[in-house]
C-alpha cells in the first residue's frame, strides 16, 4: 500500500466553504465552480455542485479539489435557475465519498445542502432520527441537518427550516435548495462566516466569504445575521429572524487564518486587519534583528506589518512550492528527512549571516515550526526569531475547526521559552489576546477565542473538544428499539 504523508496537518484545519445563487438566465453552475474556486482555502477533501432545473435536483460530488472534481462536460450537465457548491475539510466524520457535499435526501421534501460548521448535539439528534426510522449513507452532522429538514412537517422549505434551527446546537452556516428555493440559515451565535451578495442584475448569491463574490463579478451586500434565514425564489429576497441572538461569537481565527486577506469580513479587509496584527506585535514583542522574513503564505500580511512598524527590511527567505497538494507519496527513507523541502525552501543568500525575524499566524503541534527553524539555521541564519500574530493555541474547537488533540499541541502544559526551546528559537514571542482585538477594532464579546483562552460561548467541556468521529464510532450501531 502506498504511505501517505501530510505535510500541512501542522496547522489548524480549514472547514469547509459553501456557496448559493439564484440567478434564472445565468449559467448557475459556472458561478458555483468559480466561487468554488476562491473558496478552495477552506477546503481540498472534496467539491460539489447541485442544481435545480424543472423541479429535478442534480448533484455531483467528488473528491478531490474543484479543478480535480469539475470540467467542461459536468458544468454544462448541471443546468437550471439555481445552484449550491460545497469544498470540504472534514471536522464531523472522515473524508469518504459518502460524507462529500452537498449532501442530497428525500424523505419527504427533496433537497440538497451544504454546510459549514459541527454540530454539538449531533449524536443525540442521529439516534432520535435512527430511532423514527431515517437511514443514514454518512456520517456527518451536515446529513443529519438535511434529514431534519427533509423530514420536517413544514409546508415551505422556510418553515421547515424554522422549525429546525432551535434544534440544532452548536455551528452551522448552511445553504439549502429545494425546487422551489434556495435557503441560507446561520447559527445564533455567528460563529461561522455567511454573506449575502449581489449580482449586476439584481438576483443574489451566498457566499462563506467575500471573495467568492468578486471573482464572478458580485458585490457584497451584507453579512447573514447570526441567527437569521434568508430565502430566495421567484417572490425574490425574503428574510426571518428566527433566533433571537442573544451574543454574537464568530470565530477569531476567521481574522487571524481562514478567511482569505482579500475577504471583508465585520466591514474589514483582512490583509489590513492581519498587516495591524504584525505592527501591534512588533509594539509587544520587538527583536534585535536584521531582517524580517514570512512563513509564506499564512504569515505574509503580518511580516509586512512587523517590518513597516520596525523599519526592518523585509525579504522572501523562504519560498514556498504552492503546487503540493495536501497528501502526497512518501519521499521514502533517503529524501524524508528533507520532505518538508517540498513544501519550503530556503534562500542562504538572503539569510545566510542574518539575524532573522520569523514571523506566522499560529504554531499548534510545532513540528513544522521545528523543521523551518532548523532549515533556516542550514541556509546560514545567524539568530532565528520567531514572532507569532495570534496567541498560543491550547485548547480544541467544538464548532468546525480541526486543531488537534490538546494533547498534541506544542502550547499544551509548555511556557512560551519551553515551547522556544522546543522548537530551536532563539526567541518566541506571540501576540496577545488584547493585540489581536486592537487589530480586528471588535470586542472579545462578540467572538469566539475558544482555542486560546477555554472561554466556550456556548458553555462546552474543553475536554470535549476533540469529537470529530463521535458520529462514525456510533454510526455501525443499529438504531435503539
Amino acid at each position: 500500500m502506498t504511505e501517505r504523508i501530510d505535510l500541512d496537518r501542522e496547522g489548524p484545519r480549514d472547514e469547509c466553504g459553501v456557496f448559493g445563487v439564484y440567478a434564472p438566465g445565468h449559467d448557475v453552475s459556472r458561478l458555483a465552480y468559480f466561487s468554488l474556486y476562491a473558496l478552495q482555502h477552506r477546503g481540498q477533501e472534496s467539491a460539489g455542485i447541485a442544481t435545480c432545473e424543472g423541479g429535478h435536483i442534480t448533484t455531483m460530488r467528488d473528491g478531490g479539489l474543484v479543478s480535480q472534481v469539475f470540467d467542461e462536460d459536468k458544468l454544462r450537465a448541471l443546468t437550471g435557475d439555481m445552484a449550491i457548491g460545497h469544498v470540504r475539510y472534514s471536522t464531523t466524520g472522515g473524508g469518504s465519498w459518502e460524507n462529500a457535499q452537498p449532501i442530497w435526501r428525500d424523505d419527504g421534501r427533496e433537497l440538497a445542502l451544504a454546510h459549514n460548521g459541527n454540530l454539538t448535539n449531533a449524536v443525540e439528534i442521529y439516534n432520535r432520527l435512527r430511532r423514527k426510522g431515517l437511514e443514514f449513507r454518512g456520517t456527518t452532522d451536515s446529513e443529519i441537518i438535511a434529514a431534519l429538514i427533509s423530514s420536517d412537517y413544514g409546508r415551505h422549505i422556510e418553515d421547515a427550516v424554522a422549525n429546525v434551527m432551535p434544534q440544532l446546537e452548536g455551528a452551522y452556516s448552511t445553504v439549502v435548495m429545494t425546487k422551489h428555493a434556495i435557503v441560507a440559515f446561520r447559527d445564533p451565535f455567528g460563529i461561522r462566516p455567511l454573506s449575502l451578495g449581489q449580482l449586476p442584475d439584481g438576483s443574489y448569491v451566498f457566499a462563506s466569504e467575500s471573495c467568492a463574490f468578486d471573482i464572478i463579478g458580485a458585490k457584497l451586500v451584507r453579512e447573514v445575521s447570526p441567527g437569521e434565514m434568508i430565502s430566495l425564489s421567484e417572490r425574490g429576497l425574503e428574510s426571518r429572524q428566527v433566533i433571537k441572538s442573544e451574543r454574537t461569537a464568530m470565530c477569531i481565527f476567521e481574522h487571524i487564518y481562514f478567511s482569505r486577506p482579500d475577504t471583508k469580513l465585520e466591514g474589514k479587509r483582512l490583509q489590513e486587519v492581519r498587516g495591524r496584527m504584525g505592527e501591534i506585535l512588533w509594539r509587544e514583542a520587538p527583536a534585535e534583528a536584521d531582517l524580517v522574513i514570512a512563513v509564506p503564505d499564512s504569515g505574509t500580511p503580518a511580516a509586512r506589518g512587523y517590518a513597516r512598524a520596525s523599519g526592518l527590511p523585509q525579504d522572501d527567505g523562504l519560498i514556498k512550492n504552492r503546487y503540493v497538494a495536501r497528501t502526497f507519496i512518501q519521499p521514502g527513507q533517503e529524501l524524508r528527512k528533507h520532505g518538508l523541502r517540498m513544501k519550503f525552501n530556503p534562500l542562504p543568500e538572503i539569510i545566510s549571516g542574518q539575524r532573522v525575524v520569523v514571523v506566522d499566524d499560529s504554531i499548534v503541534r510545532g513540528n513544522t515550526t521545528r523543521q523551518i527553524v532548523g532549515m533556516l539555521r542550514d541556509a546560514g541564519a545567524k539568530e532565528v526569531h520567531l514572532r507569532i500574530s495570534a496567541p498560543p493555541i491550547r485548547y480544541g474547537c467544538n464548532y468546525g475547526v480541526d486543531m488537534s488533540a490538546r494533547e498534541e499541541m506544542v502550547a499544551h502544559e509548555r511556557t512560551i521559552e519551553e515551547i522556544a526551546e522546543h522548537i530551536g528559537a532563539d526567541s518566541l514571542a506571540y501576540l496577545s489576546m488584547e493585540g489581536v482585538y486592537e487589530a480586528v477594532g471588535t470586542p472579545a464579546e462578540v467572538h469566539c477565542d475558544a482555542c486560546f483562552t477555554g472561554n466556550y460561548p456556548l458553555g462546552d467541556d474543553p475536554e470535549a473538544a476533540d469529537g470529530k468521529f463521535d458520529l462514525e464510532q456510533i454510526a455501525v450501531i443499529p438504531a435503539t428499539r
